[in-house]
């Protein structure tokens, strides 16, 4: 979630995944505080459902706001 706040970049989602497997390796997992086993593109999705990230289809971001820090 850093890594997309950090950026300031609105991205389409796919380019969201691409970045994200470039940094942390096409089969990397991720977890938050409710889930767990995550790929980017899941992720990706689940921020989404929770609000946490702005933007539309065209490109998206997520505000340091957004993150929880529990």
């Amino acid at each position: 979630m850093h890594m997309i706040a950090d950026s300031k970049l609105v991205l389409p989602k796919d380019e969201w995944v691409n970045k994200i497997g470039e940094k942390f390796g096409e089969a990397a997992r991720f977890h938050t505080c409710s889930a767990r086993n995550m790929t980017a593109s899941e992720l990706l999705d689940f921020l989404g459902k929770r609000g946490k990230l702005t933007g539309d289809a065209a490109g998206v971001s997520l505000e340091t706001s957004a993150i929880c820090n529990h």
